[in-house]
């Protein structure tokens, strides 16, 4: 047994109320209930991890004893956000390494590391955690778990340094609008659109948050509002239509999304909408910026065209999950019973639309001279 290295986390393996109380600390670490969580972790060889398709009304944690369980919980949602899946597919390849028959062959893990890369297309985190990990796996299992740990530690700090660089953009009694969850919940701990907004509000600015709701899986109604409301952020859930009459009105000074992935040139993938957010402030003059570590930087990919756009189950369209006034779960259909959707998960906003990018270096410009420059640091 590979026994952690780190602090022991907390295990909750029950279900809390649905009004969880949160508390973001001077550091901005998220205090649940009085105990302190990380997003996901790992110990010995199972995974913990925030169950998110249980939340804003149920909080537990998930516990994964393999890597294909862990598989699931990426492709299923049970964990989401770039950074979050980038340290579950490194606990998961770790988790295959640590797994692995005695007198087997190089196939296991070839065919481990398959299975991982094929849960989600669009996020780089992932691949740059698989490849990591995989590539330290040469020297043994212990190297590959404590590879695994590294890429989660590095989450942490580079999400602390967006926030610090990102609350230099953020003037007090700033309204900021955001998209989809880029929060605490989407990274191991801090999380990149929302640390800058959490680092201001702890530094004593007034801030307003507009939380786009993001259908069709609602990351911003469920999961940024839930961060944002036991965080004491003022705050409103704005339907994702109603971005362009917040800005006529002069109601946002600011835009800050996370992204998934970005090309060379600066074309961003973030999740769907995000295309449309840039395309509005671009028009109303708003400031447009990415928050983004550079390990979500793909360097191999030239431009957004060559952006793999990952396409989800129709039924997330069709169908929404919440409580009835009894606090009892149902799936309902919410969509014509003849009708068929489409569910494109991503977009790609061209660099041209983007102010800038966040990132644990420091704020860049989105082109090519600028991102080579950044990635190229020690």
């Amino acid at each position: 047994m590979i026994k952690a290295d780190i602090k022991k986390a907390i295990y909750c393996s029950g279900t809390l109320t649905a009004k969880c109380n949160i508390e973001i600390k001077t550091n901005n670490s998220m205090n649940v209930n009085g105990k302190d969580y990380r997003t996901i972790w790992m110990e010995g060889s199972s995974v913990f991890m925030i169950d998110q398709n249980r939340l804003p009304f149920e909080f537990v944690i998930f516990k994964s004893e393999n890597y294909l369980t862990t598989c699931k919980a990426i492709t299923d949602m049970t964990t989401r956000g770039a950074g979050a899946i980038g340290a579950a597919a490194g606990f998961a390849m770790a988790q295959a390494l640590m797994s692995k028959p005695e007198k087997t062959n190089d196939l296991f893990i070839e065919q481990a590391k398959k299975d991982i890369q094929k849960t989600r297309p669009t996020a780089r985190n992932l691949f740059y955690a698989v490849e990591l990990v995989f590539e330290a796996g040469k020297n043994g299992a212990e190297e590959a778990f404590r590879m695994a740990q590294q890429i989660a530690e590095k989450d942490i700090d580079d999400s602390r340094a967006i926030g610090f660089y990102g609350n230099d953009l953020i003037e007090d009694s700033s309204s900021i609008l955001t998209h989809c969850n880029a929060g605490w919940l989407a990274f191991v701990d801090y999380g990149t659109a929302l640390s800058p907004i959490y680092t201001a509000c702890n530094s004593g600015k007034k801030v307003f948050v507009w939380a786009d709701e993001t259908r069709p899986r609602s990351q911003g109604a469920r999961l940024t509002a839930w961060e944002l409301y036991n965080a004491g952020i003022p705050h409103r859930i704005v339907p994702d239509s109603a971005g362009a009459w917040l800005m006529a009105q002069k109601k946002i000074n600011l835009i800050i999304t996370g992204a998934d992935r970005i090309a060379a040139n600066g074309d961003t993938a973030n999740k769907i909408g995000t295309f449309e957010k840039a395309v509005l402030a671009n028009y109303f003059k708003i400031p447009f910026y990415i928050a983004a570590p550079t390990s979500t930087f793909d360097l191999n990919c030239s431009t957004g065209n060559e952006i793999i756009i990952e396409q989800r189950n129709p039924e997330e369209v069709l169908y929404q999950t919440g409580p009835d006034e009894k606090g009892i779960i149902h799936r309902i259909r919410v969509a014509s019973p003849g009708s068929t959707a489409i569910n494109p998960a991503f977009d790609v906003t061209p660099a041209s639309l983007i102010t800038g990018i966040i990132s644990e270096k420091g704020i860049i410009k989105a082109d090519q001279e600028s991102i080579r420059k950044v990635t190229s640091k020690n």
